[in-house]
This record gives structure tokens, sequence and C-alpha cells, in this order.
């Protein structure tokens, strides 16, 4: 493939569309500037804490589930919810791009207001938790964690869409939220 020819070829006869193809320039016409994407810098941490709580949820909704299920039914079911929803948000935060970035946005809404609504309930009828889930307590058991990392994850997402993220990048929407 020639030079010519290459997506996102720069210097003399590039064609001018090669770069916004290719994902070389930003929403502000920055040539070579590269937005950020989710799952890169300060996001690799994010999707790895994402990670381990996904492997952690699922393996305590996995025993909980297998071995005394009857004990606490909804604890159980909501453990595993959690866990769903944790890996949701550990893939979409990975992947990038715009269907991704909805994704995480739901995901991490999503556990953000089960984080609420379960650590209220659970605070409030301790009776219908007779067993912790991942979001009991707000958290508590988990250092809470599960209380923060869903408000990070917002702000992280909100911050890589500002910078021009768009498909190509890993961001949801352009800068100006066009």
């Amino acid at each position: 493939m020639s030079e010519r020819e290459r997506p996102g070829a720069v210097g003399p006869g590039a064609r001018a569309d090669d770069g916004a193809r290719a994902g070389t320039e930003d929403r502000t016409g920055t040539a070579g500037a590269r937005p950020t994407a989710t799952g890169t810098g300060p996001g690799r941490l994010l999707v790895a804490v994402y990670a381990i709580f996904a492997l952690a949820a699922g393996a305590r909704a996995g025993v909980q589930i297998g071995t005394r299920f009857s004990d606490a039914p909804l604890a159980y079911t909501l453990s595993a919810v959690a866990a769903v929803v944790y890996v949701l948000a550990t893939v979409a935060l990975a992947r990038g791009g715009a269907a991704s970035f909805r994704v995480a946005v739901a995901a991490c809404s999503v556990e953000l207001a089960g984080v609420l609504v379960v650590g209220t309930l659970s605070l409030i009828d301790s009776a219908a938790f007779p067993d912790a889930t991942v979001w009991s307590g707000f958290g508590r058991g988990y250092g809470f964690v599960p209380l923060v990392l869903p408000v990070v994850g917002l702000l992280w997402l909100r911050r890589t869409a500002r910078t021009g993220g768009g498909p190509h990048t890993g961001g949801g929407r352009p800068v100006g939220g066009g």
C-alpha cells in the first residue's frame, strides 16, 4: 500500500479526508491530536478495578447461589446482578467507541442507583437482607468502593467525552454535546 493510499497518511499526496476517517483529528480540527479513549491512561486503572470487582462479585454470587441460595435469595441475586453490571462496565470501558460509551454510562448509572437503593434498603430493613450483598450498606464490606466506583466511572466518561472523543477514539460524543 503506498503512502497515498494508507489511511491517515500525512504529507504530499494525502487526501483531505484521510485524517478524519482514520481518527487522527479531534473535533476541533487539530491534526494529530488524539482525544482520550476510555480505556487508556487513568482509564486503565478504572478498567482494572472494575475487572477485579466483576471477578469478586461473580465468584461471591456463584458460591452463594450454588451453596445456600435459600438462605437469602434476594441478597444473592443482587450480588449476581452486581457482577453482571461490573462485567458490562469493564468491557465497555476497555473497548471504547460510541456504543461502548453508552453501555458504560448505563452500567455506571445502574451501579450507582443499585448501590444507593440497596444500601438504603439494607440499612432501613435489614431483615430483607439476612446476608450482605456487594451493595449492602453502600458497599461497606468492600471499603465503600462500590459507592465511589460508579461516580469515578461517570466522571471519567464525562472527561473523555469532553476531550472530543467520538466513535473512532473511544469517547461518546463530540465537544459541545453535539
